[in-house]
């Protein structure tokens, strides 16, 4: 039986799109009133018309209110409240296109979606096994978010960066850049035969874009850019350090075809800083400070699974043993 599930942002637009339109609603000045200027009052200018005393008791009353906190009601539904918080944590999941309603059409347009929701809710009186199963899975992922998100959020000390800084970077030396061009072909024997037209004398750009099955660097007389170690296959690689600026390679086999090489220049690529690799280094330690915790949370907990073989995998796969 198929789940069904209370729209969320299609039923906010819905909302919002329902809501009265009240600035085109209202009705327009005639042209005469607009054109023609309203006689002056004299108790426009008076000292009374500009007094504190003019002010509205909204006004004031809007001023005196409290700071809103998330713990403000903003509605109860048969004595159950919505607090401002659970409004911010809805507009919170919404997709950035609806976070960009204009927050007078945001606002209520939440609020009525989780008075709709609440009112629903209290159908319901008791959950079946299936959403109590689902709520459970729900809760456990929320509560490992908020331990992830407090493990990743904590402050990382500047001598811990510089550690791994220095661990993945320290003794690293110098290397190279490559700028090469390149004509991919199936065979060997389409390779030799590539390599002895442009022996000959053949422009390499122009022959790439006539017979290189890499149909990319292809349209671009064969040229890679600039690329580093590890950016091509080994094979490939291989082929490309071996070469002088100038110089062509004999035919190469990779995992693609066969490739007919010829390295443009070479350029030194030095060593990065910790600034231009900090962000890197700081998203390492946050994931190995999660992994760490992992680890020693199971080395300190007691998990204990089903013995191997005790499921058939597929029935991760079979929805419909929930409403067994």
């Amino acid at each position: 039986m198929a789940r069904r599930f209370l729209p969320t942002t299609a039923s906010l637009i819905a909302l919002a799109l329902a809501l009265p339109l009240t600035a085109q609603e209202a009705p327009q000045e005639a042209p005469e009133a607009a054109e023609t200027p309203a006689p002056e009052s004299p108790a426009a200018e008076s000292p009374a018309a500009e007094s504190p005393a003019a002010e509205s008791p909204a006004a004031d009353a809007a001023a005196e209110a409290p700071a809103p906190t998330r713990d403000s009601v903003v509605a109860t539904v048969n004595g159950t409240a919505i607090t401002l918080g659970e409004v911010l944590v809805a507009a919170s999941r919404l997709p950035a296109q609806y976070q960009m309603l204009p927050p007078d059409i945001l606002f209520p347009g939440l609020v009525d979606q989780l008075v709709q929701q609440e009112l629903l809710a209290q159908t319901v009186p008791e959950l079946t096994p299936r959403a109590a199963l689902a709520l459970a899975v729900e809760r456990r992922s929320l509560l490992a978010g908020e331990a992830i998100d407090s493990l990743m959020s904590a402050p990382l000390s500047e001598e811990a960066v510089q550690a791994a800084y220095d661990a993945q970077y320290g003794s690293q030396e110098p290397g190279v850049e490559w700028h090469a061009r390149h004509i991919l072909v199936a065979t060997e024997e389409e390779a030799q035969a590539v390599l002895d037209r442009l022996e000959a004398g053949e422009d390499f750009a122009a022959v790439a874009q006539e017979v290189s099955t890499d149909t990319g660097s292809g349209a671009q007389g064969g040229d890679l850019g600039w690329f580093g170690p590890g950016m091509m296959v080994p094979e490939f690689e291989q082929g490309v350090a071996a070469l002088e600026p100038g110089e062509l390679s004999d035919p190469v086999q990779s995992q693609f075809g066969w490739h007919v090489i010829r390295l443009e220049e070479t350029r030194p690529k030095p060593v990065p800083t910790l600034e231009e690799v900090r962000e890197e280094i700081e998203a390492q330690l946050r994931r190995e400070a999660v992994e760490a915790r992992i680890a020693e949370l199971t080395a300190a907990g007691t998990v204990e699974r089903a013995p191997e073989g005790s499921f058939d995998p597929a029935t991760a796969l079979n929805p419909d043993l929930l409403d067994d």
